[in-house]
């Protein structure tokens, strides 16, 4: 038998239920509209996507995360995050059994992820950062817009980290600068050379003589599928997400031919090293669509649709 999605619920897999699916899905088939209940939102999660469909895979499943609020400091400058990111992706834990061991000696399955079709995995606002010493009247000529953008996929995705100092997932980004004289390639950090995020709702443990910081788990609760199939969400509500272990290097692409690349590296204190910067993802809301069938777990998307 395959082992049980999360270490926490050993008994989870009997209140999900044990009926079977009498008239499965093709593995292949998505549902025919957005799915409902406890799966709202994952509408563009790749069940099709060959990674999921191969059938030595454990578990497969689905992520939405929202995060509402928040803080980016880069360098000296910190950059608010006022409007809601979203990750969403689809993952698999494969035949190898990933895991990872907590320094308590309790373990949590480790996913490999799979970018979602018909949406971006990562979707986010420009924020805007205020210029040190200028009133700020006309924006984006007298501030800036930042944009954080993915530059490369979500690896090491540990739902069941939550609660534990260890990161919950692996993030590469870099940051769109946006103002009338930058011109439109100004970047910190880049696809080659990213800002790689580790947030953890545990406790950081960044280089002296930067200062630990602490997250939050928020609420973990579980619901098995309403309409007896198999699959299993669980929600992570409320959570606070940090990380300062991440560096950030200098600007690039900045005006013509990167002539301001030196100008905004010292206005932000940059390149910044690992402890220089922080992140802190707050109201951080996590829904977790796991089944140990790709046809099963189609079938309770499709039977959700509609509620």
């Amino acid at each position: 038998m395959p082992r049980t999605p999360l270490r926490l619920l050993p008994a989870l897999a009997l209140a999900a239920g044990t009926v079977l699916l009498a008239t499965a899905l093709p593995a292949q088939a998505a549902p025919a509209t957005a799915p409902g209940g406890p799966y709202t939102g994952m509408g563009n999660c790749p069940l099709g996507a060959p990674a999921l469909t191969d059938p030595t895979d454990l578990q497969v499943g689905c992520v939405l995360s929202v995060t509402n609020s928040g803080s980016f400091t880069i360098g000296s400058t910190t950059v608010p995050l006022t409007s809601p990111i979203t990750l969403q992706f689809g993952v698999y834990w494969d035949k190898s059994a990933p895991k990872v061991t907590f320094p308590d000696g309790s373990s949590a399955n480790q996913y490999a992820t799979v970018a979602p079709s018909g949406a971006d995995l990562l979707d986010a606002q420009p924020a805007q950062i205020t210029i040190p010493g200028i009133v700020n009247i006309l924006p984006g000529i007298t501030s800036i817009f930042a944009q954080v953008e993915l530059a490369g996929p979500v690896t090491k995705f540990t739902p069941l980290a939550a609660g534990e100092s260890y990161p919950v997932f692996q993030l590469p980004v870099k940051l769109h600068l946006s103002n009338l004289f930058f011109g439109d390639d100004c970047y910190l950090g880049s696809d080659s050379s990213p800002i790689l995020l580790r947030p953890t709702t545990g406790t950081t443990a960044p280089p002296a003589p930067a200062k630990p910081m602490t997250g939050n788990p928020g609420h973990i609760a579980i619901t098995p599928d309403p309409h007896g199939h198999r699959a299993l969400v669980a929600s992570f509500t409320g959570a606070t997400l940090v990380d300062n272990t991440f560096s950030v290097p200098g600007a690039s692409g900045c005006g013509l031919g990167g002539i301001l690349d030196p100008i905004i590296d010292w206005t932000m204190g940059l390149p910044a090293g690992a402890g220089q910067g922080s992140v802190t993802f707050q109201q951080s809301d996590t829904s977790l669509a796991l089944d140990t069938s790709l046809s099963d777990l189609t079938a309770a998307f499709g039977a959700s649709a509609g509620h």
